[in-house]
């Protein structure tokens, strides 16, 4: 092979070599810096992309996606003086890469010492309590203050999340017992509010069933009183009705004197140890007589006659059981 062969394909090589460089094939998600003669001209982002050779480089590949750095557990003060590790997560995401790439030297580690220094800042202003009941306000204003540092640096601050907060053994301790009282003393406060509640339903309970009681027998005492009005009005009605026909039937002497005795003999039944015999019981006793001569000396009458005689004979068997006692 001649000498010009030679030379014609080491240029070819060459051109090759010169295209193959020139080309940059850019992926989703990323950017890259083109450098003319070591000074800024442009930024590439995804897809084919030609350089020119010698003249112009590209930097490192910045990814555009959001990223997480955890960084390690930082010692903080707190206001009342006590010493905490906390370690905290930031999510970034690079929004500029010409400001990334000149930005700051090492990105990452700018972040990092700024993260540490903006927590501790922030939580020397909280006491104990405040730093881990505000995680939010404390997530908030770190977000905040590095966003706004870190703008220069053409990166994103999306989210600071405080991961872990370690207080002392001691502290910790503490914090245990005083949670533990806290716990009893609202066990004790929900027990004796449990118990009020319960003997309130019983008392409340307890008084209904005494008015419940008493109503009960308020009802049945004027059921009752009404019963016996009633009873009452229906007899006095039946004497009213009994009397008023004794009188329309205008009785004669013998009747109520036989009424009379009838009464007498009831009064003799009784368990009574005195008895009042009227004065005039010798009058009685001929009327008597009379009477029982007058029923026997009428033995013809009519059917009702006959039983106005057996009448007056169960009354004379009565009038002679009276005078028997009397005697007696």
């Amino acid at each position: 092979m001649s000498t010009i062969g030679i030379v014609a394909i080491v240029i070819v090589a060459v051109l090759l070599l010169i295209a193959l460089t020139s080309v940059k094939v850019v992926q989703q998600s990323t950017s890259r810096v083109v450098e003319r003669l070591g000074k800024f001209n442009r930024i590439i982002n995804s897809g084919v992309h030609f350089i020119i050779p010698i003249f112009e480089r590209t930097r490192e590949v910045i990814s555009l996606k959001e990223k997480v750095a955890d960084f390690d557990p930082q010692s903080v003060i707190t206001k009342d003086n006590v010493t905490m590790q906390i370690d905290t997560v930031v999510y970034y995401q690079v929004t500029d890469p010409k400001l990334y790439a000149y930005g700051v030297e090492r990105p990452m580690n700018a972040i990092e010492n700024l993260t540490a220094t903006t927590l501790r800042n922030i939580v020397g202003e909280l006491e104990l309590d405040e730093t881990l009941t505000s995680r939010d306000t404390v997530n908030a204003k770190m977000r905040a203050i590095l966003d706004e540092a870190t703008d220069p640096w053409g990166i994103k601050i999306n989210r600071v999340e405080l991961k872990n907060i370690l207080p002392p053994k001691d502290i910790r301790d503490a914090m245990e017992k005083q949670m533990r009282a806290e716990r009893e003393r609202r066990e004790a406060i929900l027990r004796a509010e449990g118990e009020k509640q319960s003997k309130i339903l019983v008392a409340e309970g307890e008084k209904q069933s005494k008015i419940l009681r008493a109503e009960a027998d308020k009802e049945a005492q004027i059921l009752e009183a009404e019963a016996n009005k009633a009873t009452l009005q229906k007899e006095a009605e039946g004497m009213a009705a009994a009397i008023r026909l004794v009188n329309e039937a205008k009785p004669s002497a013998g009747y109520l004197t036989i009424k009379g005795y009838e009464a007498l003999e009831a009064l003799a039944d009784g368990n009574s140890t005195k008895l009042i015999v009227p004065s005039n019981i010798q009058d009685v006793t001929g009327l008597i007589a009379s009477l029982a001569e007058t029923i026997k000396n009428e033995p013809a009458k009519k059917e009702s006659a006959k039983k106005q005689a057996a009448s007056k004979q169960s009354l004379t068997a009565k009038v002679d059981a009276v005078k028997n006692k009397i005697k007696k």
